[in-house]
């Protein structure tokens, strides 16, 4: 069967791919992401999972980078904690994204890296896969990556291979908070311009 693997970023893709591979699945990564800020972040997270394609020999679909159309759907979350509503939305909406690029190419199913990461809800992740099958009719493989070691096999592969491994989840509200607690941690306030939103 063919799966559309919502990848994340190239470290959570290690363990995701090796564990679909092996169940047999002829696995296509699909690095939809347009949450991802600032620009220039994206385009380092998204050379470090085509440096995974090529060291695996792996195959995928190019996927449209739009942060316009992302910040409309999560327009009055701003506020949201991490973990929260926004990550709700922004989960359904790359996943969504993911089953009806399936449905288009005609993949038998799809599913996330996501659920490698310690910090997402995997039930909440799940959860959203789920109604995005019966939203889309695509079916969803519901997961738990992280899970046996999972999320431990990809820090140690990832180092091995000389992959990018980000220190906050990608969106710029992720972003902030992270150099928030930073500047407390230093006795820093100033977030400076980094929150400019990049066309």
């Amino acid at each position: 069967m063919k799966v559309l693997l919502h990848v994340c970023c190239a470290p959570d893709g290690t363990t995701a791919f090796k564990r679909l591979m092996e169940k047999g699945y002829e696995v296509w990564g699909y690095f939809h992401n347009p949450n991802i800020h600032p620009k220039s972040e994206y385009e380092r997270r998204l050379d470090s999972f085509y440096k995974l394609v090529r060291m695996w020999n792996l195959k995928y679909v190019n996927a449209p980078y739009d942060p316009s159309k992302w910040f409309e759907r999560v327009r009055g979350l701003e506020d949201e904690p991490e973990g929260g509503k926004r990550c709700e939305v922004c989960i359904r909406y790359n996943l969504t994204m993911t089953a009806l690029k399936a449905k288009e190419l005609g993949f038998d199913c799809f599913a996330t890296s996501l659920t490698n990461s310690p910090h997402k809800n995997l039930d909440m992740i799940n959860s959203i896969g789920e109604d995005v099958e019966r939203e889309t009719g695509v079916t969803y493989l519901k997961t738990f990556f992280r899970k046996k070691d999972g999320f431990l096999w990809s820090v140690i592969r990832s180092r091995e291979l000389g992959l990018y491994r980000q220190d906050y989840c990608g969106c710029i509200f992720s972003l902030k908070e992270k150099i928030e607690e930073r500047g407390r941690k230093v006795g820093e306030g100033s977030t400076g311009s980094v929150f400019q939103r990049e066309s």
